[in-house]
């Protein structure tokens, strides 16, 4: 089979990250067409299969090129798992983290408005990558990612994380109730939330994230600022695609490999 073309796809990269292998990914440089024309990735997004896949060909040789993929099934969940090898698309386990210390894994992640948050302990040699939605972040998966790097020797205090494009507090309108329960797991919560429409707030996803590796102890954390909802032409937004009544939306990769 030919090389991928990867000439078009846009890879973004953290300088934090330094010079381990990694990629946050978007629409840009893909083979789907219609509603989620580009660099589409996800599975189950009423997409042409044979899209799917030379599109996840593409963003696997852009950012973690000679690399395996691993992924998981995502379901929003708190949940890490520790990938010592690729296993089988039909035996993925059910997370929204996964972490490695063995080389050539590329461990991915897809997104569509929640936050892709890369991670690693260079020193270490351990790296991990999490989906970090609002209820994942809620429950705990940034720790839990943290925490089983921590099972496979890293540091925390040696960790720096990435947050990827995700979408921003101006687009991400949310109510009363879901403002409610994050000030009653902590009061301090309420700086991430703005005044809004009327009983409405402006939720900064990406922010709170940030927090909650702050408090976790790590080295450092890079947020890019980049809005899945307001970058129309470079990323894919659940949000988005609901407001426009569309009947499907695209999901883009994440990924980061040692």
């Amino acid at each position: 089979m030919a090389d991928p073309d990867v000439s078009r796809v846009d890879v973004i990269r953290s300088a934090a990250l330094g010079t381990v292998a990694h990629g946050f990914l978007g629409r840009t440089g893909g083979v789907s067409t219609g509603d989620v024309a580009g660099l589409q990735v996800g599975l189950n997004a009423g997409d042409d299969d044979a899209a799917v896949i030379e599109n996840r060909s593409r963003a696997l040789a852009a950012a973690c090129p000679g690399a395996q993929l691993v992924t998981v099934k995502q379901v929003h969940s708190p949940d890490a798992v520790i990938a010592s090898a690729q296993w089988p698309e039909d035996s993925r386990p059910e997370a929204d983290a996964i972490v490695t210390d063995r080389p050539g894994l590329a461990l991915a992640i897809v997104t569509a408005d929640c936050a892709p948050v890369l991670m690693a302990d260079r020193e270490a040699g351990v790296i991990g990558a999490a989906h970090a939605g609002w209820r994942g972040a809620f429950g705990g998966v940034l720790e839990n990612t943290i925490a089983a790097m921590e099972q496979l020797g890293a540091q925390r205090s040696q960790i720096i994380a990435a947050i990827g494009p995700c979408i921003a507090k101006s687009s991400y309108e949310v109510d009363q109730g879901f403002r409610d329960r994050f000030i009653a797991q902590d009061a301090g919560n309420e700086v991430f939330f703005e005044v809004g429409n009327p009983s409405h707030w402006q939720f900064d996803l990406e922010g709170y994230a940030a927090e909650r590796l702050r408090k976790a102890g790590i080295a450092a954390v890079d947020c890019l600022g980049l809005d899945t909802y307001a970058e129309e032409d470079r990323f894919y937004s659940h949000r988005r695609s609901v407001h426009r009544l569309q009947p499907t939306y695209g999901r883009q990769f994440s990924m980061i490999t040692l």
